[in-house]
């Protein structure tokens, strides 16, 4: 009698996994708490999201960098230039791929950000990151 209390507890709770899993999945957006390390400007929160390789453009300057060197080279900008705010204006993409443009107002100035992201392995990683100067000016 208790293997099958025990099978049906199992089997529930599966079931109600699977179904909260399933709505988080169509509500969830990957660009939240990467938005939110921008605007905080940690870097090493932020890396987390990182592909292992991955294109870094600062002011027109691209490297392709291992996750630890685009680490380094986001710490930089971000002590350079303190985050102040940064706001998603625009997200598109596809099942696997996704990209956001924001606007990033740091040490006094504002810069256009675009994020492009992959979705492999049941995780969503940041293939490229590019931060340059805006012609609109600081708030």
């Amino acid at each position: 009698m208790k293997k099958y209390i025990i099978a049906a507890i199992i089997g529930i709770t599966s079931l109600l996994c699977g179904i909260s899993a399933s709505a988080q999945d169509k509500s969830y957006d990957v660009f939240n708490p990467i938005a939110k390390y921008i605007r905080m400007g940690d870097a090493e929160k932020l890396s987390a999201w990182f592909a292992d390789n991955l294109e870094v453009s600062i002011f027109s300057n691209t490297n392709d960098s291992s996750r630890n060197q685009a680490k380094q080279i986001i710490k930089s900008f971000f002590d350079s230039y303190t985050p102040r705010s940064f706001n998603i204006n625009h997200t598109a993409g596809r099942s696997n791929m996704k990209y956001a443009l924001g606007s990033l107002n740091a040490g006094g100035e504002v810069f256009e950000v675009t994020i492009f992201v992959n979705y492999k392995d049941n995780n969503y990683k940041i293939q490229q990151i590019k931060i340059e100067k805006s012609s609109q000016t600081s708030q």
